[in-house]
């Protein structure tokens, strides 16, 4: 979707009448019917007369295209500024990402910066690797551009910001390589840059052919694709996992916009959910449909691109993880396949001011084909929304036809069902015949520790042998380590423990970083995701009194949103609220104490809790 196309010298006359941000929000209205931000209107107007006092050039052709705000297909994202022309041996597009912004900080995260958003430090991609991200967006899944060998170059224009050792630093060199940067005194500079490329005009409408080309993944994507799983022992189907992911590959070939599929898969955890969507992800992929893998939170995403790809640097393949919220403006069937891992945790509405519509109904409504891998036991939020019955209903609504498979090979907590059964009997989320662990004759290490310190401890030893055991906690300590790194978070002063939750410097890969066993993990880190060895704190929102377990939601943090809005619910909904409450706060720790695949360790702050879990080992 384009929102504005002319030439330089249209783009020129419309700056002119000093009403080009008017233009652009009236154009935005009238496509999307969303007004935008004053914010918004005020940075369209000083960036857009900046790019207009560049061009201003007779070496710039009058008649190269000028394109604001291009929604790229099949995505959320958005491009500033679009310069469409030739430099008389093929067709180029130079991409520039503009930023109003006046200060920077470095920060230890590849390519992101802290800076100022919305009246706060935040902290945010570099505006070079955004740049380059777009354009790895257009050159992976654009059969124009790869049919036509268009040159796609990327650079990004700060006309606010004085030069300083922070957006320029080696440490981002490489995405400043890529795409270059260019601050407030480098307005000659980025004019020399643009007259490499635009010596001649556009002249076959390029942006429109760009706009109309088919989506799909490029031949360099496929041939990445084609090596990533040779060999990973970690992503090696069996039984019912192989069923589901041929099932898939078949309703994927077989769905376009007049006959669409939706594949409802439910299993629990350990049973393979994410080795299918990640095998379904690059077998699609490679076949040359255009897949995605979506999940709402950003953890499983980082971590499967990781494993996938350890040069992190390959925008083609990270542009295949994205967020659930993704499809606001996402055309309808635009994308062949989208495969949605997690999906309990779909939310009702998408985006920060829910200003989006309902994210099953927008899935199903972007892809042909869409495949929902879901265990509703592991609903750990207050805003978590889907269930196999809504997926179901809204699949009928949009005319897809929905066919549904269960996984129960159960790879996590030395392959026991027992061990979920019995867990479940514990925590009373149901009762079970699995009342006692051992004399079940399940075997699964578990144990029960009266101090936080030796589960700290023996969490570092497993942790020696493969980087494969991780300390989590429920969200009972507030997270005072984000504003000062030299706070700690979680703190038992008797039994001389100390801890932060995980750090920033790790993103959404703290589950396999090598250094983030000294940080202690939680919900939102390691859902989705398997260590061998999981240590769990269980904090006072657990407790156990006079033969019932029990929730206390006051005890949780107050910069945990996972129950957000819990009192008014009481208020309003007493009966559902503390059905809800109950739910999410014991799906947390059932989730956080079946991370382990071979083995979990907890301490329970609680001490009746801490006996009863004990007492429940060996009945």
């Amino acid at each position: 979707m384009i929102v504005y196309q002319k030439n330089k010298e249209e783009f020129s006359n419309d700056v002119l009448t000093n009403d080009i941000d008017g233009i652009i929000t009236r154009a935005i209205k009238t496509i999307t019917g969303k007004a935008i931000a004053a914010s918004e209107v005020n940075a369209y107007r000083q960036s857009l007369h900046y790019m207009d006092t560049v061009l201003h050039d007779k070496d710039i052709p009058d008649d190269c295209g000028i394109s604001i705000e291009y929604h790229i297909p099949s995505s959320s994202k958005r491009i500033d500024f679009l310069i469409t022309g030739s430099d008389g041996n093929r067709d180029n597009l130079i991409i520039v990402e503009l930023k109003g912004w006046s200060e920077a900080r470095l920060t230890e995260r590849d390519g992101m910066v802290d800076t100022r958003l919305q009246g706060r430090m935040n902290t945010t991609t570099h505006p070079s690797y955004q740049a380059w991200s777009y354009a790895g967006l257009l050159q992976s899944f654009n059969a124009t551009i790869e049919e036509e060998d268009i040159f796609v170059q990327p650079c990004a224009y700060l006309h606010n910001y004085a030069p300083d050792d922070v957006l320029t630093n080696e440490f981002y060199s490489y995405y400043i390589e890529k795409a270059p940067i260019f601050l407030k005194p480098d307005a000659v500079k980025l004019r020399e840059f643009i007259k490499k490329f635009m010596k001649y005009g556009d002249r076959s409408n390029l942006i429109v052919r760009i706009e109309n080309g088919k989506i799909r993944p490029s031949k360099s994507l496929a041939d990445s694709l084609r090596s990533i799983m040779k060999g990973n022992q970690e992503f090696i189907m069996i039984d019912d996992q192989k069923v589901v992911y041929e099932e898939a590959l078949w309703l994927a070939a077989h769905s376009n916009e007049k006959t669409k599929n939706v594949l409802i898969i439910e299993g629990g955890p350990g049973t393979g959910k994410s080795v299918v969507a990640v095998n379904l992800l690059v077998e699609l992929n490679r076949r040359g449909l255009m897949a995605q893998y979506v999940t709402k939170t950003s953890a499983p995403r980082e971590v499967y691109f990781d494993k996938l790809s350890p040069d992190r640097r390959k925008p083609e393949l990270k542009n295949l993880f994205v967020s659930s919220g993704s499809f606001m403006s996402a055309p309808k069937n635009s994308v062949s396949a989208l495969i949605v891992d997690e999906a309990h945790r779909l939310t009702e509405r998408t985006g920060f001011l829910k200003m989006g519509d309902n994210q099953v109904k927008e899935i199903i409504s972007t892809a042909t084909f869409s495949a929902f891998f879901i265990d509703e036991d592991q609903r750990v939020h207050i805003s978590d929304y889907a269930e196999s019955w809504i997926i179901e209903e809204w699949a009928h609504k949009l005319g897809a036809k929905v066919q549904k498979l269960s996984l129960a090979s159960q790879f996590r907590c030395a392959g026991s069902d027992g061990y979920l059964a019995w867990l479940d009997n514990l925590l009373q989320i149901r009762e079970t015949a699995n009342e006692s662990l051992r004399s079940s004759g399940i075997k699964y290490e578990f144990k029960v520790f009266d101090s936080p310190a030796e589960l700290r401890d023996v969490i570092y030893e497993k942790n020696k042998i493969n980087n494969k055991a991780r300390l989590v906690a429920g969200y009972c300590w507030d997270w005072k380590s984000s504003k000062n790194p030299a706070a700690y978070d979680i703190s038992f002063p008797d039994y001389d423990f100390r801890m932060r939750w995980n750090l920033k410097t790790y993103g959404s890969t703290w589950i396999i970083d090598p250094n983030s066993v000294k940080e202690v993990g939680c919900i939102h880190t390691c859902q989705g995701l398997e260590v061998d060895y999981i240590g769990v704190i269980i904090g006072e929102d657990l407790i156990y009194r006079d033969g019932q377990v029990l929730v206390d939601p006051a005890k949780r943090s107050k910069d945990d949103k996972s129950i957000f809005g819990y009192k008014k619910l009481m208020r309003d909904k007493p009966e559902e609220g503390k059905s809800l409450l109950r739910a999410i706060i014991k799906n947390t720790y059932r989730t956080l104490m079946t991370r382990g695949m071979k083995g979990c360790y907890v301490y329970c702050v609680d001490e009746g809790l801490r006996e009863y879990v004990r007492e429940n080992l060996d009945l």
